[in-house]
């Protein structure tokens, strides 16, 4: 690490430790069940956060588009950098992520898209930055969390296809997040209901792992809590185990 991070590193740990550090932005999710778990009541938006599905499709799917939702309520562009492009951009703007915010970095390895992402985080006015990555060394995490709080700029590392029995490694993001495909309410008619997810919380710096059942997003970005399981934690409880 350079001799000027450090330093910039040692203020701002000085500053927190004197309660002079500016406060840092926050963006909720409007749930206070969830909000109330994370520091500041939101997702910090000059951090490291990192998600996964699982080798499933549809868990993986249900991950990309918690993650779109979370954008979508972010201002600026958004740099999702991949090795190669996959993504369908109309599930994305059912999320409320317009295509016309999204800007595809196309880089061919894990490596070069820590580098791209890196290069995007010296940027600020970002909505955010992506990076789909199988693996992510502690350094790598540590870089992006450091580029992350200089830019103000939130940066999401998605791991795709992690086997839900993968080893946790080492990481400097400030949360971790799973997501699982969820059986929907029985409408009882011919039709599809909202979807639902299992969102875990696995890891958030300076709380406690949790776990939800939520419907997906809406067309602005926002998972809501379902009706029947408001204000009811032993149903959630009950139906995360299920």
């Amino acid at each position: 690490m350079r001799q000027s991070a450090v330093l910039d590193q040692l203020r701002e740990q000085i500053a927190t430790i004197e309660g002079s550090a500016a406060p840092k932005a926050v963006l909720p999710f409007g749930l206070e069940s969830i909000d109330a778990r994370l520091p500041g009541g939101g997702l910090s938006c000059a951090a490291l956060h990192e998600l996964a599905g699982s080798t499933a499709l549809a868990d993986d799917a249900a991950a990309t588009v918690f993650l779109a939702g979370i954008l979508a309520r972010t201002e600026g562009p958004v740099f999702w950098c991949l090795r190669w492009r996959d993504l369908f951009a109309p599930a994305l703007d059912l999320a409320g992520l317009s295509p016309d915010r999204v800007i595809y970095v196309e880089a061919g390895s894990d490596v070069n898209v820590l580098t791209a992402m890196e290069e995007c985080l010296r940027h600020s006015g970002l909505g955010g930055v992506v990076g789909e990555v199988k693996a992510l060394s502690t350094t790598a995490s540590k870089r992006l969390q450091l580029a992350a709080e200089k830019s103000c700029v939130p940066a999401f590392v998605f791991r795709r296809a992690l086997p839900l029995d993968a080893p946790a490694s080492g990481t400097a993001a400030v949360t971790r997040w799973r997501l699982r495909a969820h059986p929907s309410e029985a409408l009882g008619i011919p039709s599809l209901a909202r979807p639902r997810w299992a969102l875990a919380l696995e890891r958030v710096r300076g709380g406690e792992p949790q776990l939800w059942i939520v419907e997906g997003c809406d067309a602005t970005g926002r998972i809501a809590l379902p009706a029947e399981l408001v204000d009811r934690p032993d149903r959630q409880e009950a139906q995360a185990a299920a």
